[in-house]
């Protein structure tokens, strides 16, 4: 069956009017990705990859856990099985995705790339896995080649403070697409675990070239961090949290807590989440100082499986969604800093959809007319990246905060084959407006309607993000 017959022009858009607002005013603008986990490294090199499983699955662990779900063998997953035989598993995996946004992503991402116009399954896959092989040795499909295919203006990674940054310094040379880092200093107030706190910790004194002996020398080093990371073109933070811990100022000593850390001493759950809480509290002090935009992704419940976790370490397909209590601490939190006027621009990224609504109104306590849209309600991410997660969060906003305020799509991905899910975002956005003109609860005023379209889908996050 072909590709066509469902991936059509107007794909997702139900409606005449949301034909005309995707078509018109969204399909063709450029794309700013401010989040995502793409390789500096292969940016600046402009690297080829050596066929369709090293770009499209490597990393991937939505396709991995669908291809567990369906009791493929970890050999083929991330095992020692060829790419190619990893691929043609994929390919048998596809057609049971159905109702899966992989099922979407899938034909989406093959369509728009590689034209490939066919349903991949187990009969094709072996033929597709070469057509698509072939055509990545062409300049065109260099991880350069492939950005600028997508219209691809702005890529922002994810980078430890410990990061040299030489491949953004590298990529400076490049014409076109700008690639620019993201500070994420998850590691430097991770203190669950004291063995691997101090190893970090060690790391970042050679990096700062700063002894660290106490807490305040963590802040100033995590702070030298931050200034070589905004001398290097960064202007967004980001943290990954099961919530955002708050504590009163002095409930515990930090300076103390540090101290134990030093001593090897491992610390109760409660000095946990304070010693986050006073850092993060810290940082985002120093965000606001240096005008970046800060971003909270809340609610993941990561590494559940612990045999696999062992096995295959972190990031590999074993995370799902938490259900932490997330308004009064990040209530708390956010008022910390707005009280001495230190809030800095800022993302909320809600995991839990039970949550939508406590975040879209949580934004809004914190806007307060300085900036459009200071405060974000970000975008629908990792397991709520799909039509039903994107309506629910869009819905959610539009209830509650201003829709034509947003800052849009972003990947979120490790994969270079990921752009189209902006498309994907962009239709979903149309059809939404487009079925509230059919309904009668919109005005039919293509203009106006369209302006709000092409803010969402670009314009809004153009003027938000000091790059």
């Amino acid at each position: 069956m072909a590709v066509n017959n469902f991936i059509h022009e107007d794909f997702l858009l139900q409606t005449p009017f949301a034909s005309r607002l995707y078509h018109d005013y969204a399909k063709d603008l450029p794309i700013i990705d401010y989040h995502n986990h793409l390789s500096p490294e292969k940016i600046a090199e402009d690297f080829q990859f050596d066929n369709i499983s090293q770009v499209w699955l490597n990393g991937d662990h939505y396709k991995w856990r669908a291809m567990r779900t369906l009791g493929i063998e970890e050999k083929y997953i991330t095992g020692n099985a060829t790419d190619q035989e990893k691929f043609v598993k994929w390919g048998e995996t596809v057609p049971y995705t159905v109702r899966n946004p992989l099922y979407h992503w899938t034909h989406l991402e093959l369509k728009r790339y590689f034209n490939i116009d066919v349903l991949l399954d187990q009969n094709n896959a072996q033929n597709i896995y070469n057509t698509c092989t072939e055509q990545l040795q062409l300049p065109t499909y260099s991880t350069l080649g492939l950005l600028e295919q997508m219209n691809v203006e702005v890529v922002c990674t994810t980078d430890d403070p410990l990061d040299t940054l030489e491949y953004h310094k590298k990529a400076r040379q490049n014409k076109g697409l700008r690639l620019l880092p993201a500070f994420r200093p998850d590691k430097a107030y991770a203190v669950e675990n004291t063995t691997a706190f101090l190893k970090y910790l060690g790391q970042l004194e050679e990096v700062a070239n700063a002894s660290i002996h106490s807490y305040t020398d963590l802040l100033s080093a995590l702070e030298s961090r931050i200034n070589y990371f905004h001398e290097n073109g960064c202007r967004l933070a980001d943290h990954g949290l099961d919530y955002l811990p708050f504590f009163k100022n002095e409930t515990f000593d930090s300076s103390k807590i540090f101290k134990k850390l030093k001593n090897g001493e491992s610390l109760n759950p409660h000095e946990v989440a304070y010693f986050k809480s006073e850092v993060l509290k810290f940082l985002a002090k120093c965000y606001h100082k240096n005008g970046w935009v800060q971003q909270f992704h809340l609610g993941a419940l990561r590494n559940n499986n612990q045999r696999m976790l062992q096995r295959l370490g972190p990031d590999t397909g074993f995370d799902s969604i938490g259900d932490f209590s997330q308004a009064v601490s990040l209530s708390n939190f956010l008022d910390t800093l707005d009280s001495t006027n230190q809030l800095a621009k800022t993302i909320i990224y809600n995991l839990n959809p039970a949550d939508n609504e406590v975040i879209a109104a949580m934004v809004g306590n914190f806007n307060d007319g300085s900036v459009k849209g200071k405060i974000q309600f970000g975008s629908a991410w990792w397991f709520l990246d799909q039509k039903d997660g994107m309506e629910k969060q869009l819905n959610s906003l539009s209830n509650i905060s201003l829709l034509s305020c947003f800052i849009g799509m972003l990947t979120d991905s490790r994969s270079f084959l990921s752009f189209p899910r902006h498309e994907y975002f962009r239709r979903v956005l149309c059809n939404l407006i487009g079925k509230d003109v059919a309904n009668g609860e919109l005005p039919e005023d293509e203009k106006w309607l369209g302006q709000i379209v092409s803010d969402i889908c670009y314009h809004n996050a153009k003027a938000y993000f000091p790059f």
